[in-house]
């Protein structure tokens, strides 16, 4: 069968770090080809330089047996290939609608205006051909959440009706009915005959959907396994060069932890979001909050951080009230968001910066002179103890992996020996061996008397990690569940529906 996309050869360099060497990639027509790897492995890479987002340094592409050069994603677009990226793709400052046409406002001229009524209606048939009716096309960007700006991503790139759709890492960013659309999508597109290149960490997600995977490692391609050879460690193996030593979640299941109570929440109240909510979180416990889209948690992450106030209810920790953020990192609680291009890191900065900057106080003399020996030897440490992989600390926080950029973002408060973690997502988009050395850590500190709380959408690591599960529904905790060996999957989605 002939390939609909082909690559040849690619390499691309950024400075010394090689991240293609010399890169063979093909997909056929009505096929799901899966692309899994560690991160900086170049999936990314490859698939964005095929969908027009930079260029090679040296190698081929052809599209449809033609050869293929796109000047930008929106040429490679209008041409037949798109792709929906891992992080945030939308501007926040203008309308739904705006983003779906982004750089096409000249086809909606009427006269010296823009015919606004026009782009709406014809944005809203396209959130509403892809289930994202919902979303109204009239609405400003920047008020949706990171799930609902994703799907405007996706109904930008459906619009063009594209013969080749690239998904990267998107379904960690979706709730279950975001990831049953773009299920959908893939599905219909493999069945009238297109190709989707879908990039994924979630091994057990992306051996269902795809009809082969190719495995890269450290730029290059390790092996193509075809359904039929799809087996979870032999992929794993292909993946990190070496079979997983060690637990990936906890082992224990005993569960039990002292009596103290560092972070208390009592009858918090914010609209529908936080209904009478109240939750306690002991010293040296794993305490996992889940639920389905919409339900609350990410808004209680924020709360208990101090970045929302909540219209009523209250935040304590070690008995004293967390009223905001400052409040929040003087009582040693650090948080590490869901949208962490956004909300935990800068992404224009250096490693250096962004993890000295939670720290500042903890490396400051007679808290008011940075010495800048201290602050290298600060930040070093993290980098070193978090293995984050980078040229060195003055590296930019873009060119970062994802995985590694979650490290950075880890290192910010770590750095300070924060005693309380409220961490929302922590494994989102990170491949396999970054997750298992993630667990590892959070095991770790608990084992050191810190406190965790974990916001997941991933049920199997809420399970895998806590002690007590919090089931959120409706803004408010539906059930506890304490950790069991016995406990599976369905005992928590009971209680999200």
């Amino acid at each position: 069968m002939n390939s609909i996309v082909e690559i040849r050869q690619m390499s691309k360099c950024f400075g010394p770090t090689v991240a293609l060497d010399s890169v063979d990639i093909s997909a056929r027509p009505g096929e799901i080809l899966g692309l899994i790897g560690e991160n900086g492995s170049g999936k990314s890479t490859a698939t964005s330089i095929y969908a027009g987002m930079q260029l090679c340094d040296s190698g081929e592409m052809f599209f449809k047996g033609k050869p293929w050069k796109p000047s930008s994603m929106n040429d490679a677009l209008l041409h037949g290939v798109g792709m929906i990226v891992q992080e945030n793709g939308t501007v926040p400052g203008i309308s739904v609608a705006e983003n779906i046409f982004l750089g096409e406002t000249k086809s909606f001229m009427k006269g010296p205006f823009v015919d606004r009524r026009r782009m709406c209606s014809e944005a809203q048939d396209a959130l509403d051909r892809i289930g994202a009716d919902h979303i109204r096309a009239e609405a400003v960007t920047a008020s949706l959440d990171f799930q609902d700006r994703k799907l405007i991503e996706i109904a930008r790139v459906m619009a063009k009706d594209p013969d080749v759709l690239v998904v990267d890492e998107t379904t960690t960013a979706l709730s279950q009915k975001g990831r049953e659309i773009i299920y959908r999508i893939m599905e219909q597109m493999k069945q009238t005959g297109k190709t989707v290149i879908f990039i994924s960490h979630d091994l057990d997600e992306i051996m269902e959907k795809c009809d082969r995977l190719t495995v890269l490692r450290d730029g290059k391609i390790i092996r193509t396994f075809e359904a039929e050879e799809f087996e979870e460690n032999a992929v794993k193996a292909a993946m990190i060069g070496r079979e997983l030593q060690g637990s990936y979640y906890r082992d224990d299941y005993d569960g039990s932890v002292p009596d103290e109570v560092v972070l208390r929440a009592e009858h918090l109240n914010l609209g529908n979001e936080l209904v009478d909510l109240s939750l306690e979180l002991h010293r040296g416990e794993i305490v996992g909050i889940g639920g389905l889209s919409h339900c609350g948690m990410h808004t209680l992450g924020k709360v208990l951080f101090g970045n929302i106030t909540p219209a009523s209810g209250s935040v304590e920790a070690e008995g004293k009230p967390v009223r905001n953020e400052a409040e929040a990192m003087k009582l040693n609680i650090g948080y590490v968001a869901k949208d962490r291009d956004t909300e935990s890191l800068c992404l224009e900065a250096s490693i250096r910066d962004n993890i000295a900057i939670a720290g500042l106080d903890r490396i400051a003399v007679n808290k008011h002179f940075i010495l800048p020996a201290n602050e290298k030897k600060y930040v070093q440490k993290q980098v070193d103890s978090l293995s984050i992989k980078c040229r060195d600390a003055e590296q930019y926080v873009s060119t970062l992996s994802g995985g590694n950029k979650q490290k950075v973002a880890f290192g910010k408060w770590i750095g300070r020996d924060s005693q309380i973690l409220i961490l929302d997502c922590p494994t989102r988009g990170v491949d396999i061996g970054v997750k298992q050395s993630m667990y590892q850590l959070m095991n770790q500190m608990k084992r050191e008397g810190k406190s965790i709380v974990l916001i997941s959408e991933e049920m199997a690591e809420l399970i895998g990690m806590s002690d007590r599960i919090l089931v959120m529904k409706d803004g408010s905790v539906k059930k506890e569940l304490h950790r069991s060996s016995t406990l599976c999957e369905a005992d928590v989605i009971e209680y999200m529906i």
